[in-house]
């Protein structure tokens, strides 16, 4: 009932010309939003996690709207030294990317160019150097699209008995047993890497065609120095997407994440987004320790010049928005009747 009803909110604040004078205002304009994608669909990635996956024309759909909307779209470094500075110009916005699959080479990019807009990417960068699908997404998917199915006995992978696939609940009960039968067994990151075609053959699933795909994969170092040299922007988001609360290991993540970056991109990385939006007020300290200037999260909110640099709010966009909610957003109403949502983005198994 409370979706309805927001965009109910929504209309209703457009249609009586609310919204234009929200916009339009000097409290609007003291304010930065930063919008939050994550996957572009590839084939049917939408369909198994409409929260994470957006199709290609939704997002052009998207942007499309944002020019329409007389937004200006900043650089983030340049849209968060104005947002503390009181410079910035009339409904600016700032565009990131989480993550850093092969789908924004792919889906995104092709719509970033075709627009001009700038955009940030946080990479992380362990499946960079892994031309293999990222294990626990590749595990949900691989289950997804043989939903219904039973899978038999399996103790090579953990399971002794028959597992139902009926609903995603069951399924991702199946991804955490595998998981943890990996820590369990001590298995190197390439020996988990293999669990994945194991069990892809066990419910008869094409996985090498799955791989030739690139389906669930980040972009290799070639690619994202390619996109580097055309003005994208790559920054921190964990080496092995993943924040541990150890400070020594935790730092580690960013250190690994920040040299393999600028190994790569030969540009330095100072703003970070922590993986599947989760965070701790502990892990403040150890980014200014480490020199990072900025932290995104995916709780939905603007951007004020009172807003803590480490604890920045995002709109996390998803196909579940109506363009109506969305323009509300890029006016500053939107807002005033958002709800926090569920983290996003993958989680990556020790290694």
């Amino acid at each position: 009932m409370l979706r309805p009803l927001r965009r109910a909110c929504f209309g209703l604040l457009k249609g009586c010309g609310l919204a234009g004078m929200v916009a339009s205002s000097r409290w609007r304009q003291r304010r930065l939003i930063i919008l939050c994608y994550h996957g572009i669909t590839i084939e049917d990635e939408d369909q198994w996690r409409p929260q994470l996956y957006m199709p290609q024309p939704t997002l052009r759909e998207r942007f499309q709207l944002i020019r329409d909307s007389g937004c200006v779209v900043l650089p983030l470094g340049e849209a968060l030294t104005r947002l503390y500075s009181g410079s910035l110009p009339s409904r600016s916005i700032a565009i990131t990317f989480d993550d850093g699959g092969y789908d924004f080479y792919l889906r995104a990019y092709p719509i970033v160019g075709q627009f001009g807009f700038p955009v940030t990417v946080y990479q992380t960068t362990y499946y960079t150097d892994v031309a293999k699908p990222i294990l626990n997404l590749a595990c949900s998917y691989i289950l997804w699209r043989n939903a219904g199915s039973v899978l038999p006995p399996a103790p090579s992978l953990g399971w002794n008995r028959p597992r139902q696939l009926s609903t995603e609940q069951e399924r991702e009960s199946v991804v955490s047993e595998l998981l943890a039968f990996s820590e369990k067994k001590g298995m190197s990151g390439a020996a988990k890497d293999e669990l994945a075609p194991q069990l892809a053959e066990l419910v008869g699933f094409d996985y090498r065609q799955f791989q030739a795909r690139r389906i669930l994969q980040l972009m290799r170092p070639e690619e994202i120095h390619e996109l580097s040299t055309k003005g994208v922007d790559f920054q921190l988001h964990t080496h092995r997407h993943r924040t541990p609360d150890d400070e020594s290991l935790f730092r580690k993540e960013l250190r690994d994440n920040r040299r393999r970056l600028q190994e790569i991109t030969s540009h330095p990385a100072t703003h970070f987004c922590y993986p599947s939006g989760v965070y701790r007020r502990e892990y403040l300290p150890w980014l200014y320790q480490e020199g990072v200037v900025s932290a995104t999260t995916c709780e939905p909110g603007i951007a004020s010049p009172a807003t803590d640099t480490m604890l920045l709010p995002r709109l996390v966009d998803t196909t579940g928005k109506t363009g109506l909610e969305f323009e509300a957003w890029l006016s500053g109403t939107g807002p005033l009747l958002a709800r926090r949502p569920a983290s996003l983005s993958y989680r990556s198994p020790s290694r």
